[in-house]
């Protein structure tokens, strides 16, 4: 057996000693990760232009795979399409225009138009590809059939690692229980370990992750699970895995990633495995994610879209990247050697927002594995991964907001030494994707002022209508629906639509996701407006995790949200409706999303509206028609009622309190002047002369000997004390944090 993947001794914490207090994390044996500083956007093109600088270096042979011509003719292919479909339209548009008293503006229009007619031919061409894979296969593929059906050899030892941070507990640890389950049934989890990686800044919430973990242990019988809490969080969830991999990423050959909301099949997970030992130059293998798990109107119209037309979308990427894939950090398997030694993440050189560590890191792993030699593929027809999509779309804008400052980051990369064409490109139109926003806006801005200074664009000045731009309007149109209209007739051509309420019902639920998708486009794209501005400017971002569980936004949430935007658009149209009323014809699109944002947004997050379109058989997916065992099991532990203890209740607890002290392991943190500063704070405490913070809670949670002398100062406290102490109980709540009095009290009743 290769000594580098020599599985964590198994019987470290014997099954006996499983339901007590026993260290939460193995031995570490520690390898390096070192990170090599980026060239930068400026010596990065210098370097091209020149010819000069690093050779980056690779592991795999640099022969060509058969797979690799196929893929560069078809994106000749998909280049050629999307140049010729701009190129004719921005000449159709450039010609039917009336000529403008301001030529600059409208050369600016057109140039916008010709950048977002391609941007939205990529998509729609992407589409068809994948249309076309779906129905006839794909020879070049990475499928799971290819997986070898030969007994997994020890040594193909793997850590299923999920990274948490704040997280809803009983939702979390509900999946991870479902996929233990699942992997316990195949027959294969002797070859993997979980570890559960917080980043938790909320003492209750660690307190009772703390819980779930040892009644996960002791509920499967298992003492290969294992939790660790960073007390230094650098690097936000890309330094989490990297802190992983130094410490204990030298015991296996592979590790799968998973999202707090992550769930996937044992069946998945082995044939994960299996594929990576039949392909050995594979450095990351994706699957595609089925998103579901949530009720609300907006979740199910998410979910709908992507089992329908989303798919079209992956597929066709896969179609045209192949061994170049993307990465999306989550639902994948990794080769460790190659990760640790080749995909540390250095901070982005420079000042401003998009300097500093890395954000989104996904995409930029993936770039160095592929330099490295290896390949990055998605496994498109792999079933059995799943995830969750925001509740609403406050939540999903909360998330894009920090995907949009990342991607931006990432296209400083872009010219980095020996990254892959392919992956320059997914550098880039991940920006794109946020850039379209601002751009679009711009757009129709000038469209509104051209039209106010030079007429009604669609008629021509002796009253005839001007066909090319209305073709082009129609074309626009069809080429942003055509992906939904093949999703669907990919549903019916494979016989898939007794899965969506049958035939009549997915026509209809497709109506629906429409409306709701154009309802929505304008208010993403003046979100996404401003998150590119703000990147750009430096507002500061909040970085934390969407919610996890669906909760109705309040109408005066919703309202600070939209309702500037809404009253902007009112101003505006009563200018212009004094102005030149034709022209909120042109603005209407945009403009009447965004007066109804409030209300659309309230209505959209509603639980009760969603279980009743499902209950009409509306906006259905296969895992709802059909529920896989592993959702089932998820869906029943997460709504089990369950409650995080309260932080003070833990001195109080026996059980609990031993769980949190021997999780740490032994620390010598008692002597010196660390172990004098906490002792005379332990009895200041105790007499009621300091408030409890927060920070103070996390640093007892993490020193085993001052816990249990806080415990001891705290657990038999007199009379006296409790009165002392009652005052400041006030103070605390207010503070939102734990008083003394508190302590004392909750100590007091659980003793």
């Amino acid at each position: 057996m290769d000594t580098r993947h020599t599985p964590p001794m198994s019987n470290t914490f014997p099954h006996a000693r499983i339901s007590g207090a026993v260290p939460s994390m193995p031995a570490v044996v520690r390898g390096a990760m070192v990170p090599q500083p980026w060239r930068g956007l400026t010596r990065g093109l210098l370097d091209a232009v020149t010819g000069r600088g690093p050779r980056a270096s690779a592991d795999v042979a640099a022969g060509r795979a058969p797979w690799e011509r196929v893929a560069r003719w078809r994106r000749r292919g998909l280049m050629a399409l999307v140049v010729l479909a701009a190129a004719v339209a921005t000449t159709v548009l450039s010609y039917a225009q009336p000529t403008y008293q301001y030529p600059l503006l409208q050369q600016v229009q057109i140039g916008l138009f010709a950048l977002l007619f391609a941007w939205v031919t990529a998509g729609c061409v992407t589409a068809v590809m994948g249309f076309m894979v779906l129905l006839r296969g794909d020879k070049h593929m990475l499928s799971k059939n290819t997986a070898s059906d030969r007994p997994l050899d020890d040594s193909a030892r793997t850590a299923i690692i999920m990274p948490i941070c704040n997280e809803d507990v009983n939702t979390v640890f509900a999946g991870l229980r479902a996929t233990c389950e699942s992997l316990a049934a195949t027959g294969a989890a002797g070859l993997f370990d979980v570890y559960i990686l917080s980043d938790s800044s909320d003492p209750a919430l660690r307190a009772a992750e703390l819980s779930a973990w040892s009644e996960l242990r002791s509920t499967l019988g298992s003492d290969r699970i294992f939790y660790r809490w960073r007390q230094r969080r650098t690097k936000r969830k890309a330094g989490n895995v990297a802190d992983f991999c130094r410490r204990w990423g030298r015991n296996y050959r592979y590790m799968v990633v998973l999202d707090a909301d992550s769930v996937m099949s044992g069946d998945a997970l082995v044939t994960l495995v299996r594929l990576m030992e039949t392909h050995p130059t594979a450095g990351i293998l994706q699957t595609a994610p089925q998103a579901c798990g949530h009720d609300t109107l907006h979740a199910r119209a998410q979910q709908f879209a992507s089992r329908v037309a989303g798919r079209l979308f992956a597929v066709g990427m896969q179609y045209w990247q192949l061994g170049e894939a993307h990465y999306w950090g989550h639902n994948a398997i990794i080769r460790v050697e190659p990760f640790m030694k080749h995909c540390a993440l250095a901070p982005v050189p420079g000042k401003g927002q998009l300097s500093g560590d890395i954000l989104s890191h996904d995409f930029v792993e993936a770039a160095l594995m592929r330099r490295a030699g290896y390949h990055v593929w998605l496994v498109p027809d792999l079933v059995g991964s799943y995830e969750q999509q925001p509740p609403h779309i406050l939540a999903e804008l909360q998330r894009d907001r920090r995907w949009c400052q990342g991607n931006l980051q990432n296209a400083r990369l872009i010219a980095e030494p020996g990254f892959h064409p392919v992956h320059r490109g997914m550098l880039l139109t991940g920006a794109m994707a946020y850039l379209s926003a601002p751009l679009w806006l711009l757009y129709v801005i000038l469209g509104a002022l051209l039209w106010l200074v030079g007429g009604n664009v669609f008629f021509t000045p002796e009253g005839y209508l001007t066909l090319g731009v209305l073709g082009l309007w129609v074309g626009t149109i069809v080429m942003l629906v055509l992906p939904r209209v093949l999703g669907v007739m990919a549903v019916l051509l494979k016989g898939e639509q007794r899965f969506y309420g049958g035939a009549a019902k997915l026509a209809e639920s497709a109506f629906l996701e429409v409306g709701l998708s154009a309802l929505q486009a304008p208010l993403r794209m003046v979100a996404h407006t401003l998150f590119v501005l703000g990147a750009l400017i430096g507002w500061k971002l909040e970085w934390k995790s969407p919610p996890r569980e669906a909760t109705d936004v309040s109408w005066r949430e919703a309202a600070q949200r939209f309702a500037p935007a809404g009253l902007a658009v009112l101003a505006i149209a009563s200018v212009l409706m004094v102005i030149h009323p034709p022209a909120l014809i042109w603005m209407s699109p945009v403009g009447l999303p965004l007066l109804l944002a409030v209300p659309f947004t309230v209505l959209t997050s509603r639980a009760g509206i969603g279980q009743r379109v499902r209950s009409a058989n509306l906006l259905l997916i296969p895992e709802e028609t059909w529920q896989p065992s592993v959702l089932r099991r998820a869906g029943d532990q997460a709504h089990l009622p369950g409650k995080p203890p309260a932080w003070p209740a833990v001195l109080g607890d026996p059980r609990l309190c031993a769980l949190v002290s021997a999780a740490m392991g032994p620390r010598r943190t008692s002597q010196g002047l660390r172990g004098y500063k906490r002792r005379e704070q332990i009895k200041l405490l105790a007499v009621g002369d300091t408030p409890v913070t927060l920070a103070d809670w996390m640093r007892f949670l993490s020193e085993p000997s001052s816990l249990q002398l806080l415990r001891a100062a705290t657990l038999f406290p007199t009379q006296s004390q409790l009165a002392s102490a009652s005052a400041e109980a006030a103070l605390g709540e207010g503070r939102g944090v734990p008083s003394r009095a508190a302590v004392l009290q909750s100590c007091s009743q659980s003793s």
